[in-house]
């Protein structure tokens, strides 16, 4: 039985060597392709493997096609959409992530950039203070429980609105449930965005409810690239001239963005929410035991596809 890790960005010697100890440990052998520059290195290497580790790493059709023993792919992450999930279905392949080990990660990077915009890019100028102030999340799953248990320190006022929980069940949490995206986005002065890309989500943050926010806002998005409407965002934030945000995923319009609105915009290089040495850890090693559960168990408890 063989296990490949393929990471264009590798994970930690830690996170490897943990892994290495699981798959070992169960029997298994490791293979690693890391840091490669090809599609068809990936493809040679899927071809004659059980299960695969990934982070970030594209399984589209092709790659998976083309993995001809292939049983199992665990997304080292939370989201997946960097996987076909029709075709590994077609395949008889099981995709599962590893909901919650990098949450902790992702919220403190929402918070670095909440503080970093409030205190204008830290200019020399006089900011705010996120103390006192209305706060949305805007999903409230692992990561949005995490951002809310920091917000808790920070002395704000917490809303939160996920169209898969009952109000009631968010607001036993002691967090102020709403109904719609319409009421958490004309609540709230700060935003944090935790929803996935999906076909009802893609460009769903648009101009028409951002333009609800109250007045000296502020956006947040680690979450992706897809919800964003750009060139609405781009359109608001001329329009207002209150207007704040910072994200996490580089924008397609990032030059116009970097441009036209110095000081009021910010943007990562490339994604880091899950970039560090805890939560690379703690996301490998729970792929690696759920990859030799499924094996020898059958345990199917994170599966993502039909």
């Amino acid at each position: 039985m063989k296990v490949l890790i393929a990471t264009d960005k590798p994970f930690a010697s830690e996170a490897v060597n943990s892994i290495r100890d699981i798959i070992e440990n169960a029997g298994f052998e490791l293979v690693l392709l890391e840091k490669y520059t090809e599609k068809k290195q990936l493809l040679d290497a899927v071809a004659n493997v059980d299960a695969a580790i990934i982070r970030s790493d594209i399984f589209d059709k092709e790659v998976l096609d083309a993995a001809g023993n292939m049983k199992i792919v665990v997304r080292a992450g939370a989201g997946f959409d960097n996987i076909d999930l029709d075709a590994a279905t077609a395949n008889n392949i099981c995709v599962m992530n590893t909901p919650g080990q990098n949450a902790n990660a992702v919220a403190e990077l929402a918070f670095g950039l909440a503080v970093y915009a409030v205190r204008n890019l830290y200019n020399g100028t006089s900011g705010t203070e996120l103390y006192g102030k209305k706060l949305g999340i805007h999903a409230y799953g692992n990561v949005g429980r995490n951002v809310a248990r920091i917000a808790k320190g920070f002395g704000m006022k917490i809303y939160a609105y996920d169209p898969f929980l009952s109000v009631e069940a968010v607001a036993k949490e002691g967090i102020i449930a709403v109904g719609s995206p319409e009421e958490l986005y004309s609540a709230c002065q700060v935003v944090s965005l935790h929803i996935p890309a999906t076909a009802e989500t893609k460009n769903s943050i648009n101009y028409k409810l951002l333009s609800k926010m109250p007045k000296n806002a502020l956006l947040i998005n680690t979450a992706r690239k897809e919800i964003i409407n750009e060139p609405e965002i781009a359109k608001l934030m001329e329009d207002r001239k209150d207007f704040k945000y910072v994200t996490d995923i580089l924008p397609g319009n990032h030059a116009e963005m970097s441009d036209k609105f110095a000081g009021r915009y910010f943007s990562t290089p490339k994604k880091m929410g899950a970039q560090t040495s805890e939560a690379n850890v703690n996301a490998g090693i729970a792929a690696a035991n759920q990859i030799v559960d499924f094996i020898k168990n059958g345990n199917e408890r994170f599966r993502v596809n039909k």
